[in-house]
């Protein structure tokens, strides 16, 4: 068990909620709460959805006054902290913030502190790796983990030094953690910078075929291939070149935080799988769809047998590929994936995919414009992931009792 700072206590929630029973629930059982029972209007409803989001300004339905008084007990209120008690794993958690009190649906834990107890404080200590370990810990199911209220009511132990230090941590890792959710929002606005920029250039992604000369890829790929399979006979440890899989592949860009590295001999095979800057890369089987151009810089690299190379010198490979991962382009790739005959895409399937041609200068602008917002992209990514190492050493040296005012500052 967790060493306990001096001056702190270890509390399990049914402490924390005052050991009163009705302070700490679980949401409703089937039968007293069922879908037919939804309104469009009334009290609100919340559900794990919400609380994974950390999100409850948008409901998703709600029950008539009249039914919100007959779930009382599930009631939740400003201030609550609310757990999922089922999922990959469990333990979600978040503060109910919204305006006005709710009524908590089933899989959901509400957990109503009692005096003595900050509730931001708790937020940040169920999300503490500790705590999260406790929980699976208690957790059990295969094809649906889940954790019941009883083990969830005894056997966590969550520690918390007096009221007013518990305030001090809070305010100090809500600082931090602002910091973080503006710095997650400019990422999230970039990208749907980058998406408006293609609407900008070349209109409604749905109707763009309608507006541009259309082409068949067939005609104007110079080259099609895809990865072999059987290569892990040449994986190494940490040389080689680089073995791009579908994880490496994601809205338009090559993600290399997960690499693996393969040394093959000089073989047709080799060099018929390996990639040059400018293909672009798309996955044809398991996670259909995936896109990604290979950058400049890269010196060698080849597929695995899950990828595609769609090599079209006529296009602008950033423009080819922000069409393929557009409603348009999606359209068409999963269209053409028959899952009840085959998965995936075979070749044929490829060169049959239909593409608009806008003049090459545009294409070319457009490449510039989305180079210069996933650049700063790359710069508020960079800045976020210091802020998340920060608040990691900030969260471990508060929960051992060792954030002291100088740190704090």
């Amino acid at each position: 068990m967790t060493a306990v700072p001096d001056g702190w206590e270890q509390h399990t929630p049914h402490e924390i909620s005052g050991l009163e029973k009705r302070a700490l629930v679980i949401g409703p059982f089937g039968s007293n709460l069922k879908t037919s029972d939804y309104r469009d209007e009334g009290v609100p409803l919340v559900f794990v959805k919400d609380i994974r989001a950390r999100n409850f300004s948008s409901p998703r339905a709600y029950v008539s006054t009249v039914k919100a008084a007959e779930l009382g007990v599930h009631e939740v209120q400003p201030g609550d902290i609310l757990i999922t008690k089922m999922g990959e794993p469990p333990g979600d958690v978040a503060l109910y913030d919204a305006d006005v009190p709710g009524i908590i649906t089933a899989d959901c834990i509400r957990l109503r502190p009692a005096s003595g107890f900050d509730c931001r404080f708790l937020l940040h200590a169920f999300r503490t790796p500790a705590v999260r370990r406790q929980v699976n810990e208690i957790t059990t199911g295969a094809a649906q983990q889940k954790v019941s209220l009883d083990r969830f009511r005894t056997r966590l132990h969550i520690s918390a030094p007096p009221l007013a230090e518990q305030k001090r941590i809070a305010a100090v890792l809500d600082q931090v953690d602002i910091l973080r959710a503006k710095r997650r929002e400019a990422v999230t606005l970039l990208d749907d910078l980058a998406q408006s920029i293609f609407l900008d250039m070349f209109g409604d992604p749905v109707g763009i075929m309608e507006k541009w000369p259309v082409e068949e890829l067939g005609e104007v790929l110079e080259f099609l291939t895809s990865g072999s399979r059987g290569w892990a006979k040449y994986y190494t440890d940490s040389s080689g070149l680089l073995f791009l899989r579908i994880q490496n592949v994601k809205n338009g860009e090559l993600h290399l935080e997960d690499i693996a590295y393969v040394d093959p001999p000089a073989t047709k095979e080799a060099i018929r799988t390996r990639v040059k800057v400018g293909d672009v890369l798309l996955s044809i089987t398991a996670d259909l769809g995936r896109v990604a151009v290979v950058p400049s810089g890269m010196k060698g690299a080849h597929i695995n047998q899950h990828l595609a190379i769609l090599r079209a010198p006529s296009y602008n490979s950033t423009f080819f590929a922000e069409f393929l991962s557009s409603p348009a382009g999606e359209r068409q790739i999963f269209g053409k994936n028959r899952q009840a005959v085959k998965a995936g895409l075979n070749f044929d399937d490829v060169r049959s995919l239909r593409i608009p041609a806008p003049s090459r200068d545009l294409q070319d602008r457009f490449e510039l414009r989305l180079r210069a917002v996933r650049d700063l992209r790359k710069v508020h990514t960079t800045h976020l992931a210091a802020l998340d190492e920060l608040f990691e050493s900030v969260q471990q040296r508060a929960f051992a009792g060792k954030l002291w005012d100088h740190e704090a500052a």
